[in-house]
């Protein structure tokens, strides 16, 4: 389950060379994903944590069959996933990995499924990385012009610096905050959102397409047409969202 066509295709075709291995689904999103999970009850998942309509961890909240199948994760970024999936995850995949990398996910799973005997201590596992997930907010209270406004984080365009403030832009709405821009990143999901400038965050659901501009460094253009330029010390975060969305 990849929005990437190119990552699921690698997948497959990873896939495809394992002889015990039937593939019965492919989904471009997390709503897909959930309902094609519940039909068809497979027994392994490969799930991208960063998708549109529900990102992967929502997909395994969301999840009503019983027992859940097996999930292995794949994420761009090694900041906040990596250290819930160590601790909770039967395993994960950071991108880009490698075919060896893949084939050692593949054989662990197959062996877990293999000795499976019940469903409690994994249905733990995922409960205890579901509160890590939780951790980061799915909507934010900002105190803006006199009220405090509840945003929901996925509705969230960009945020930009404003000398004291900060203004996070959702859609047609605009809120002015009292905050800096390093102290609000703070409060973000990382999975979600990406510092391009000393100045921006961008939700990177919404980015649409990246210009090549001088020497190397890109234009981030959001999927409402704002442009947003990246700056040199965030180009790094940058080439990882590139490698990791290139699967």
């Amino acid at each position: 389950m990849d929005d990437e066509p190119p990552a699921r295709r690698r997948i497959l075709s990873l896939l495809k060379t394992d002889s015990e291995i039937s593939v019965v689904g492919e989904c471009a999103d997390g709503e897909q994903a959930l309902h094609t999970i519940e039909a068809l009850k497979p027994d392994l998942v490969f799930l991208d944590v960063q998708m549109p309509e529900r990102d992967g961890f929502s997909v395994v909240e969301a999840l009503k069959v019983g027992p859940k199948p097996l999930f292995v994760f794949a994420t761009a970024y090694d900041r906040y996933a990596v250290k819930a999936f160590e601790a909770h995850a039967l395993d994960y995949l950071l991108k880009p990995f490698s075919r060896a990398r893949f084939r050692d996910s593949l054989d662990r799973a197959k062996q877990h499924i293999f000795q499976r005997a019940g469903a409690g201590a994994y249905d733990q596992q995922l409960s205890d990385m579901l509160k890590e997930w939780n951790s980061h907010p799915r909507s934010l209270p900002l105190k803006s012009r006199g009220k405090i406004v509840f945003v929901a984080t996925h509705d969230i365009d960009w945020i930009e610096a404003d000398s004291n403030y900060i203004r996070v832009h959702a859609g047609q709405e605009t809120h002015l905050v009292r905050d800096k821009i390093s102290a609000f990143e703070e409060k973000l999901d990382p999975e979600q959102f990406l510092r391009v400038h000393r100045s921006f965050i961008v939700n990177t659901a919404h980015i649409r397409e990246l210009l090549p501009c001088n020497a190397g460094e890109y234009i981030v253009v959001l999927r409402s047409g704002k442009e947003l330029p990246c700056g040199r010390t965030y180009r790094d975060d940058l080439d990882r969202l590139i490698a990791g969305r290139a699967g």
